[in-house]
């Protein structure tokens, strides 16, 4: 059956090694982030095989999945006050900006027997999460040093997913310098000092993270052999983790352009075509609901995405050297975006290989 993502387990775990190798030649330990595959035990089974040791995910229910690993799981994502209970049960630590939620995990912490990693986290100009007021990161960082409950494990940053303000060494050379402070108001070195995601790559490996970053959390440079500044793929990696296959249910010759008023869609856009004359056009049984079209590339480069609805994607595979028929399938490159959302459907089988 159709939609499916095939997973190709050997090139992923030939990814880890070689990124995992190139961080710890700089002393970086790598956190595998799984949320791109929605916490997919298989897939994250590859990272612990390649030697990563700490597992990160934005949604509690994926740690779930991921319990059986032998491996350290992080909430990636500031907890929500209604799951503390179960962030205890599922994650060894979490990335936190409230002293009200951490106060609320170190009460579940206690109450389930355990303690529970803490990463307070200081806003460097993305202005997503974190601590902004130096002066209120040292207060809730002596004050969670204080509790029973919770283990003040480090402290990091997030650039690049929401502004996308660039990694840098003066953003770098901040972080430490906080850290250092950090570690001066507790009186002891935190372990972990985390220097955020893919994006910090590249700086990276220019050379530009200061000694004191001890720490990056990386999903799409895993899985993709992509870092993020540049959006280049690195040497030794590939770009071929997963690729969707998709069955054509209509074959036709038909015109570029429609005919009619046009109106608009969803999102209150009017759509735009290119007059290319009469072509033979392809219609494949998968659309927006199951996957992403701007991060998507056919494997067959001479065939061209036109668009997609919610569940029809149009092909013209006009100047394609294969003979198409109905019932054939055809092959996507899947990104970032497309891999999240492929995963998030349940409408679409997935096959390791």
């Amino acid at each position: 059956m159709y939609p499916l993502v095939r997973v190709n387990k050997k090139h992923l775990l030939e990814n880890v090694r070689t990124v995992t190798e190139l961080c710890a030649t700089r002393n970086i330990v790598v956190t595998g982030v799984t949320k791109v595959f929605g916490g997919d035990p298989e897939i994250a089974a590859v990272y612990v095989d390649g030697s990563i040791t700490r597992l990160g995910d934005s949604r509690v229910g994926n740690l779930k999945l991921l319990k059986g690993l032998d491996a350290e799981k992080w909430l990636i994502r500031p907890p929500m006050m209604s799951e503390v209970e179960d962030l205890v049960t599922y994650a060894d630590a979490s990335l936190n900006s409230e002293l009200a939620t951490i106060q609320a995990i170190n009460d579940a912490a206690i109450a389930a027997g355990r303690i529970h990693k803490v990463i307070l986290m200081v806003d460097l100009g993305d202005i997503r999460e974190g601590f902004i007021n130096h002066e209120e990161l040292f207060d809730v960082a002596v004050e969670a040093e204080k509790m029973e409950g919770v283990h003040l494990y480090g402290i990091g940053v997030n650039l690049t997913c929401f502004s996308f303000i660039q990694s840098d060494e003066e953003k770098m050379s901040a972080l430490a310098e906080l850290a250092k402070n950090v570690s001066g108001k507790i009186g002891r070195e935190l372990e972990v000092v985390s220097g955020g995601n893919s994006a910090t790559l590249d700086l990276m490996l220019k050379g530009g993270i200061r000694e004191g970053v001890s720490n990056l959390r990386l999903g799409e440079s895993l899985l993709f052999g992509k870092e993020r500044a540049n959006y280049t793929f690195l040497p030794g990696t590939h770009k071929d983790v997963f690729t969707l296959e998709c069955e054509i249910v209509e074959l036709k010759e038909k015109p570029s352009v429609p005919w009619g008023t046009v109106g608009v869609d969803s999102y209150g856009n009017s759509p735009t075509f290119k007059d290319r004359g009469v072509r033979m056009k392809a219609i494949c049984a998968l659309g927006k609901q199951d996957f992403d079209v701007e991060t998507s590339t056919p494997v067959d480069e001479d065939i061209i995405i036109l668009g997609a609805s919610s569940d029809h994607l149009m092909l013209d595979v006009t100047d394609s050297k294969t003979a198409y028929k109905v019932g054939d399938t055809i092959e996507l490159q899947l990104g970032y975006f497309s891999t999240m959302r492929a995963f998030t459907s349940r409408y679409v089988r997935k096959v390791y290989i």
